[in-house]
């Protein structure tokens, strides 16, 4: 288990939305670019983010000023039981949080964005995935199945050559990738704009999860819908957790495809960018490899993948994260917490904590163990469609109670509600509903 950091618990509080519910609002956060000079200039004056927290800090906020109003900030701090809400429904989802002040933040992440990586990041599955590099495969989501085919058969490849895939988790190319490399018995690195919450609770994802060959992250809230923003913005992360990347289609300026490519050819630079070199014509693909992009030499064998692989080093190295720090100007150490290691610590709130991985040996609760034996009996029940008061009766529940675990089991993906009349039926699509198989 993860102890949530106290610097983390300030971080959170500063810069996330903290949804707990479908009402939920959010004050006025912090941007990216707030909150690093804020970090910059607390660092500067020998404080931490966790300073902010402490009894007596007004002087401290009132310092700050030039970067953040002082009520302004308070008021963001004063979220602590929000943020204690939250922190308890991501524990109950296996859900865990890492800021860029904890050693378990990527090294790669940190290394190659900088100030760009996220000052937090959510996840689901065992966060030492993102360290493993490997192929980030990219892609339009309105494709034909010629290019779901070849796609899947690029995330098989990597799957034998025992690399990981990493990609956006949207339909079309990136499910396809993502599908074809864990139907071959490899790991993936999905990395989504949006619902980290919902997809990590899907039956499928679930067990890919368990069985630690799916990690799920994601920058933005785990109750975040989608914006389109935000998955413009994630398409760096994908490229910095990888060796390499390949386009296998885009349109020609406009999308999301196209501009992380054009970001990584033109201003970041993170790694190579390969294109499809086979199959149909693609004016954005053409466009790309105008631009830079390599001609992907399209392996057959897993030596030919591994040699494209180990031939395309990053142009800027991993090995460099020792000597970059937070900040952009690498006066920072790989973590903000130096003058923490002088000093003690501080308990700010009650401890928290969260799994940085699942295991089927982890812990439960009663009450998770009690659900459990629910979900199972009612996967077992439901043969054919049925009403919440048919499966009340032969499971000798009162209808309150089970409509509630019928509800929850709908949020988890694994039931689908029918209207009309109302009826309960197991859903069989999960994370891949929208990718075909293979012919």
């Amino acid at each position: 288990m993860q102890q949530l950091s106290s610097n983390t618990k300030a971080i959170l509080l500063l810069t996330a939305p903290l949804i707990a519910g479908h009402g939920s609002s959010s004050p006025d956060l912090l941007s990216p670019g707030e909150y690093n000079r804020l970090a910059r200039y607390v660092h500067d004056i020998h404080h931490e983010p966790a300073d902010l927290l402490l009894p007596g800090a007004e002087n401290l906020h009132r310092s700050c000023q030039h970067i953040v109003e002082e009520k302004r900030m308070q008021t963001l701090l004063e979220r602590g039981f929000l943020l204690s809400q939250v922190v308890e429904q991501w524990q109950a989802r296996a859900l865990w949080v890492v800021s860029r002040a904890d050693a378990a933040y990527p090294r790669r992440m940190k290394a190659r964005l900088r100030e760009g990586a996220p000052a937090v990041l959510y996840g689901c599955g065992d966060i030492h995935l993102l360290e493993t590099g490997g192929l980030a495969v990219v892609g339009s989501r309105q494709v034909d199945e010629e290019l779901i085919n070849y796609t899947m058969s690029i995330g098989q490849l990597s799957a034998r050559a025992g690399r990981t895939i990493i990609s956006g988790g949207a339909k079309g190319i990136d499910q396809a990738a993502m599908r074809g490399a864990l139907e071959a018995g490899g790991k993936v690195c999905g990395v989504l704009a949006d619902r980290l919450e919902r997809t990590a609770m899907q039956r499928e994802n679930r067990n890919l999860i368990v069985e630690g060959r799916l990690v799920l992250v994601s920058p933005y809230d785990p109750s975040a819908g989608f914006n389109v923003g935000n998955a413009m913005q994630r398409n760096k992360l994908i490229y910095a957790l990888s060796d390499a990347s390949l386009v296998v289609n885009s349109d020609s300026n406009k999308g999301g495809t196209w501009a992380g490519a054009i970001e990584q050819l033109e201003k970041l630079r993170l790694v190579p960018v390969y294109v499809r070199s086979t199959g149909s014509a693609s004016t954005g693909i053409d466009a790309l490899r105008d631009r830079g992009a390599l001609p992907w030499p399209e392996p057959h064998d897993v030596e030919a993948f591994e040699a494209v692989l180990d031939t395309s080093p990053s142009l800027i190295p991993v090995e460099r994260e020792a000597s970059i720090g937070l900040f952009s100007n690498g006066m920072v150490q790989d973590s903000v917490t130096e003058t923490a290691q002088k000093k003690p610590q501080v308990q700010i709130m009650e401890d928290i904590s969260l799994p940085l991985h699942m295991s089927e040996e982890a812990e439960l609760s009663p009450a998770q163990r009690l659900f459990a034996t629910v979900r199972e009996a009612i996967r077992q029940l439901l043969k054919k469609p049925m009403t919440d008061t048919e499966i009340a009766e032969i499971l000798e529940l009162s209808p309150l109670q089970t409509r509630v675990w019928l509800q929850r089991l709908v949020d988890e993906g694994l039931l689908e509600k029918k209207n009309k009349p109302v009826r309960y039926c197991i859903k069989e699509s999960g994370f891949f509903e929208n990718v075909p198989h293979a012919t």
